[in-house]
């Protein structure tokens, strides 16, 4: 921390500090009131003071970033008490050096002056208190499949690019296109892209962007037991509700030594419109007709009305739910899976009837058979990036994986605009090389040169 000098107590010298400003000669005082600005304006330069930590990353204060952070305020904060001393202090010894006298024009002038320079290194000091903006920023929202790799992109994109900064909020994807649609963020993310209805309610036309991939996986909280594989039918049922023990054969017959309890599965689903919701009730469409009729593909599924079926918001609240109850089964983003250290995975029976764990080598698999259908959006020149796979083919395919999308405004201000090309640049040739380790799906180089050529849309 910042400490201030001790009182001198010499003798024949003016005690305490306004005394030690009152005996400076006015050339020497002077020269102190334009240090104090020249230091404020060296402080207004700091990046550090231009770009304070986002709110997002303040979650973990036992990491060095927060603790970097924290220290780096706390000590501005005592330079700028210091210096507001220093400002009053010196004040007071300018009435002190030149008493204001009608008759002596000369020191009035000279008084003036200095507290001229005073004032302003004051002002640029104390300037400090408030938050310095970046010249563009961006606000974003929706989806929570990709925010733990959205948040990485945005603060290291912040960083190379220091006059556009980056918020986005982790609400769900039904929120962010709504949020699109009401005009109230400069960007949106979506696992479940937008329906034409929606991309008709956007007056500036839509942009929509793959940005990276993943899968979706099923935690579950069942003691004793390390491995479990689930078929098609038992995990569709399961989230039908026609499955409720988890001594039931459909899920004993894949798992044989496994002692599997005469418990009631208590099944975890999103509470928030959610991507997340849409890509695994769709997969789950496609493989049981039983489901499709019973719950359907949404964004906000109709789960069977039962006391076993819990709701809870966004991949954290359906993990803590899980950890909370024991039995419990839920689906979440991989990556957070893997972010979070959750150990018990199900492996999931594919198409080919194999069971795969998920996996960047199982999902690269699965993407490779997604294709775009090379048309436009609804009445727009936008190339049209949205794809889905619902059930893969391939022995080693990952049965339940999508992309996820950035969504732009066709048509919006220039400055963004053009910071919002350069935030897609960097998620395709940056981003891109820490995908796997974080738990998602590399793009495809051929998808990557669609984006960057779709991108330029953004005008």
């Amino acid at each position: 921390m910042i400490s201030w000098p001790e009182r001198s107590s010499t003798p024949g010298h003016a005690s305490g500090r306004g005394g030690a400003l009152r005996a400076l000669p006015a050339r020497k005082l002077t020269k102190a009131c334009r240090f104090v600005a020249a230091v404020g304006l060296v402080l207004l330069s700091l990046p550090q003071l231009r770009h304070p930590v986002p709110a997002e990353y303040a979650v973990d204060r036992s990491s060095d970033v927060i603790k970097r952070s924290y220290k780096c305020h706390s000590n501005m904060r005592s330079l700028l008490r210091h210096l507001g001393r220093l400002r009053s202090i010196a004040a007071g010894s300018m009435r002190a050096a030149f008493p204001i006298n009608p008759i002596r024009n000369h020191d009035m002038q000279k008084a003036s002056i200095i507290k001229a320079v005073l004032t302003a290194g004051c002002v640029a000091l104390f300037a400090l208190s408030a938050p310095v903006s970046a010249d563009v920023k961006l606000n974003g929202s929706g989806a929570s499949f990709p925010f733990p790799i959205y948040s990485k992109w945005f603060k290291d994109f912040s960083k190379e690019h220091k006059d556009i900064r980056v918020d986005y909020q982790s609400k769900g994807s039904g929120a962010g296109i709504q949020d699109l649609i009401n005009g109230t963020v400069d960007f949106a993310a979506s696992d479940a892209a937008m329906e034409d209805a929606e991309i008709a309610k956007v007056k500036q036309g839509v942009v929509l962007l793959p940005m990276t991939a993943g899968e979706i996986v099923l935690i579950y909280n069942l003691k004793g037991v390390k491995d479990l594989k689930l078929s098609r039918a038992a995990y569709a049922g399961i989230f039908s509700g026609t499955i409720t023990k988890w001594n039931d054969p459909a899920i004993a017959a894949t798992n044989p030594g496994v002692a599997l309890p005469d418990k009631a599965i208590t099944v975890v689903t999103r509470s928030d419109s959610s991507g997340t919701s849409y890509v695994f009730s769709g997969h789950l469409a496609a493989i049981s007709e039983a489901f499709d009729k019973a719950v359907g593909k949404s964004k906000q599924p109709n789960w069977p009305s039962s006391g076993k079926f819990v709701a809870a918001p966004k991949n954290d609240g359906v993990t803590a739910q899980v950890q909370q109850n024991e039995g419990a089964i839920g689906y979440v983003e991989y990556g957070y899976a893997k972010l979070t250290g959750w150990k018990q995975v199900a492996q999931l029976e594919n198409k080919s009837g194999n069971f795969v764990a998920a996996g960047p080598q199982t999902g690269a698999a699965a993407l490779a058979a997604s294709e775009f259908p090379g048309t436009t959006l609804p009445n727009s020149d936008v190339p049209n990036l949205i794809a889905w796979n619902w059930d893969p083919v391939g022995a080693e395919s990952y049965p339940i994986v999508s992309y996820t999308w950035m969504l732009f405004y066709k048509d919006q201000d220039d400055a963004k605009a053009a910071a919002l090309r350069k935030m897609v640049k960097y998620g395709i040739e940056e981003g891109q090389k820490i995908a796997d380790s974080m738990g998602y799906i590399p793009l495809p180089e051929n998808v990557q040169q669609k984006v960057l050529e779709a991108a330029e849309f953004i005008q």
